[in-house]
């Protein structure tokens, strides 16, 4: 089953990244034509295609399992047994779901569950971020008169931005990713860091929940309650999907499964949740999407003056 996941996932996102590429060559945004959501049909009239997809896929699938992997060597270095990674197909903007691993034992300490929460993230930020790197140098400005974008990403994170301007020193003209025709490489790389953003937020079961609990279960029992409702405000103010991921914290077989903590957390594993929340505050943006905050998407705006 994996093998056959990863084999639809290859597709998925390789029919995705195909259209990126068609849209890049001819110096416009990933998203401009609503068939560019779903382009299945422009694929089936033009198969042969198919294969300039794949600087975007390989580099957004490989992000994906060095994330997972991450994981599964954390797993393997403490005698955890875990699945393979599953990557999922999906048609999104994407082409897929995500990876995950199952683990099968119980975490014995919080040391194990420091290691097994903070390898994944830290993998596929290092992944992500070559990937916005090569990218950025690959991408052009967008053509003259090119329509705008139906997706808008939004508000860079830092990562971007710095690294934009170390690589100024060889490239100055690197344009911003908004008023680039971005490289498909840099669009699974701002994916990759998007991925690893959501996957620290602090709570539940999602790897920043596994650092936080690590760190202090007190405290992560507490964010995990908060978190829902921030996220629901910040569904509401900067992008809706973040309600999804408040409706996921509020469901009570997701909640985080005891891991013994008389043992302690040893001084390094502190300095690796260190870590993780300066990854987060490396990959993380309130808006990664303009314009679809649920206030956006229902016309309502709470700073209009009465009339």
């Amino acid at each position: 089953m994996p093998l056959l996941l990863l084999l639809a996932s290859i597709v998925t996102t390789t029919v995705n990244g195909a259209r990126f590429m068609h849209n890049f060559l001819h110096g416009l945004p990933p998203v401009v034509r609503d068939s560019d959501l779903w382009p299945w049909g422009w694929f089936l009239r033009h198969p042969a295609v198919f294969s300039a997809g794949f600087a975007y896929s390989l580099t957004l699938l490989g992000i994906l399992l060095i994330h997972e992997f991450g994981h599964y060597s954390a797993c393997y270095a403490h005698r955890l047994r875990a699945t393979l990674p599953w990557v999922l197909p999906a048609p999104t903007l994407s082409g897929t779901f995500g990876a995950v691993i199952r683990i099968r034992t119980r975490i014995p300490s919080r040391d194990a569950l420091m290691d097994v929460g903070i390898y994944g993230p830290l993998a596929g930020f290092i992944a992500s971020a070559l990937a916005v790197a090569a990218g950025l140098m690959l991408s052009v400005p967008r053509a003259a008169g090119a329509p705008e974008s139906l997706i808008r990403f939004g508000g860079d994170p830092l990562t971007i931005r710095l690294l934009r301007h170390f690589l100024a020193h060889w490239n100055p003209a690197i344009p911003s990713l908004n008023q680039a025709s971005p490289h498909p490489i840099l669009v699974a790389g701002w994916i990759g860091l998007f991925i690893t953003a959501l996957n620290l937020i602090p709570g539940g079961q999602l790897d920043g929940g596994h650092i936080l609990y690590a760190l202090s279960p007190r405290l992560h029992r507490l964010l995990t309650n908060i978190l829902p409702f921030l996220l629901f405000l910040a569904g509401a103010i900067y992008w809706v999907g973040w309600m999804f991921w408040g409706v996921f914290l509020l469901i009570p077989a997701l909640r985080h499964p005891k891991v013994p903590i008389d043992s302690g957390l040893s001084p390094s594993r502190a300095i690796l949740g260190v870590c993780g929340l300066i990854l987060f505050v490396l990959t993380f943006t309130p808006t990664p999407f303009y314009d679809n905050s649920l206030l956006q998407l229902l016309n309502v705006d709470p700073f209009a003056a009465p009339r």
